[in-house]
C-alpha cells in the first residue's frame, strides 16, 4: 500500500505522542511529553500516513559524536514506531530508506541509534558497534585494591543537581572528546538528563549528585538515585542506582565510585549502561563481585562509506580493497581501495581483499568490534589471507566506544 511520508508540523506533535504511546505500549507522564518535544527537530522528522491518520514515525536528532581521532556530525535516529495495525506493509522500510536518503543528502556520513529490538536494524545496514555492561555490586564486597589512586587534595561536595549543572557540563565536555561514541548534549538534552519529576523518580527517590573537586575546580561528578528499603528485620537495605559518573582523572574517578559504594543505609550499587572497559573493574580487590552483564548499546550505519572511512583515524597502517554489499544505499556498494597512509578511499575495479556487508563496517567503525570474529562466523569473505585481521587491527581503538546516554 502507498503510505505518503513527510516531516510533521509542530501542531502534529500530539499525534506523534499518541502513535509512540501505542507502538511502545507506554504512557506519557506529566512533563515527559514536553521534554520529548524539546529534543524533537521537526524538520528532521518523518511520518507515514494512511489517509489522514499517522501510522509510522521516526526522527533524527543532530549531534556531534566522537569517532577515533576526531569528532563528526552524526544523525541520531530515534523514536521509530509503527502502529500494530500497519505492520508488514512496508511502512518501516519506507521510513528507514527515506531517512537514510535524507541523511545522505544532508552530508552526514553515518547514523547511530539505540535499538529497542536488536533484530530489526541489521536489515537496514546498521551494525552493533558498541556494547555496555551493568553491575550489581554488594557493599560488603566492594573493597578497593591497596594501590587504588588517591589524591589528598580532592574533596567531595554534595549539591542539589540543579545547582551544579554548569559543573556537569564542564566535566562532560572535557571527557567527551576522549571516547568514541560520546556525543554533544544540547540544553534540552541536559534538561532531560536532569529531569526529576515523579515520572523520572519512579520508586527510586530524587536525583542526587556528588562532585569531586580541588582548589582548581571540579574534576568529576556522579548522578544517582537511592531506592530505600529494609529487610524483614528492619536492617537498612537500600540500593544506589547510578545514572552517570564522569571524571577527568583516575583519582577523582575512584573517589566518586567510593562515595557510591560507601553510601549509608544502602547495601548495593546497581550501575546500568557502563562502558565495557570501565576502569572500576580494575579497582575492586575482588572484581567478581561486580556481577557484570553485557547488553548492546549503539548501532552504527555508514551512509557514505568513503566519507566515513577517510574521516576517522586508524591504529595501524593498512591498504586493501574492500568490497561492500549495500542494497539499501546503493551508492555505497562496490569495491573501495582504502589507504590509511594517503587517507583515501576510492572506487576501484581491482580484485577485493575481502567482501562484507555494510552493517559490519558500521559495527567496526567506532573501533570496538573485532572484524575477525565476523569472519569466523562466516559473515565476511576473505579473498586474501590476513586481510580481515589487518583491517580489524587498523580500525580498533582505545578506549572502547560508548554512547553513555540513550537518545
Amino acid at each position: 500500500m502507498n503510505h505518503p511520508i513527510r516531516p510533521i508540523a509542530e501542531s502534529e506533535f500530539p499525534a506523534v505522542c499518541d502513535l509512540l504511546d501505542e507502538a511502545f505500549v507506554s504512557s506519557w507522564a506529566p512533563g515527559q511529553m514536553e521534554r520529548f518535544k524539546g529534543v524533537t527537530e521537526f524538520d528532521r522528522s518523518l511520518a507515514a500516513f494512511d489517509g489522514d491518520r499517522m501510522v509510522g514515525f521516526t526522527q533524527v536528532m543532530s549531534f556531534d559524536m566522537t569517532v577515533p581521532g576526531g569528532v563528526l556530525p552524526v544523525a541520531g535516529v530515534s523514536s521509530v514506531g509503527v502502529l500494530a495495525s500497519h505492520r508488514r506493509r512496508g511502512v518501516l522500510s519506507s521510513l528507514m530508506r527515506r531517512q537514510l536518503a535524507d541523511v545522505h543528502a544532508k552530508g552526514e556520513v553515518f547514523a547511530a541509534l539505540y535499538a529497542s529490538e536488536a533484530a530489526i536494524y541489521g536489515r537496514y545496514g546498521y551494525g552493533r558497534a558498541v556494547d555496555n555492561v551493568f553491575y550489581s555490586i554488594p557493599k560488603h564486597s566492594s573493597a578497593f585494591r591497596a594501590d587504588a589512586p588517591v589524591d589528598p587534595t580532592l574533596r567531595l561536595r554534595v549539591e542539589p543537581p540543579e545547582r551544579a549543572r554548569e559543573d556537569f557540563v564542564r566535566v562532560f565536555d572535557r571527557v567527551r572528546p576522549t571516547r568514541p561514541g560520546l556525543y554533544t548534549r544540547t540544553a534540552a538534552r541536559w534538561n532531560a538528563t536532569l529531569a526529576d519529576d515523579e515520572n523520572a523518580r519512579g520508586s527510586s527517590g530524587r536525583l542526587r549528585c556528588v562532585l569531586a573537586e580541588d582548589d582548581h575546580g571540579v574534576r568529576g561528578y556522579t548522578l544517582f538515585r537511592v531506592k530505600r528499603a529494609v529487610t524483614d528485620h528492619d536492617v537498612p537495605d537500600g540500593e544506589v542506582l547510578l545514572q552517570e559518573l564522569f571524571a577527568v582523572d583516575p583519582a577523582a574517578y575512584a573517589a566518586l565510585w567510593r562515595s557510591l559504594l560507601d553510601r549509608d543505609l544502602c547495601s548495593r550499587v546497581f550501575a546500568a549502561n557502563r562502558p565495557v572497559d570501565d576502569p572500576v573493574m580494575h579497582l575492586l580487590a575482588e572484581p567478581r563481585h561486580l556481577n557484570a552483564g553485557t547488553l548492546d548499546e549503539l548501532w552504527i550505519r555508514l551512509v557514505d562509506v568513503p566519507g566515513a572511512l577517510t574521516q576517522r583515524a586508524y591504529s595501524a597502517p593498512v591498504e586493501l580493497v574492500v568490497e561492500v554489499d549495500d542494497d539499501v544505499c546503493p551508492w555505497n556498494a562496490g569495491r573501495w581501495r582504502l589507504s590509511t597512509a594517503k587517507q583515501t578511499c576510492e572506487r576501484t575495479e581491482d580484485a577485493p581483499d575481502l567482501s562484507l556487508p555494510v552493517r559490519i563496517l558500521g559495527a567496526g567503525y567506532l573501533g570496538g568490534r573485532s572484524l575477525e570474529s565476523y569472519r569466523m562466523a562466516g559473515q565476511i569473505t576473505e579473498h586474501r589471507e590476513g586481510a580481515v585481521r589487518e583491517l580489524s587491527a587498523a580500525m580498533s581503538w582505545s578506549p572502547l566506544p560508548w554512547g553513555g546516554l540513550v537518545f
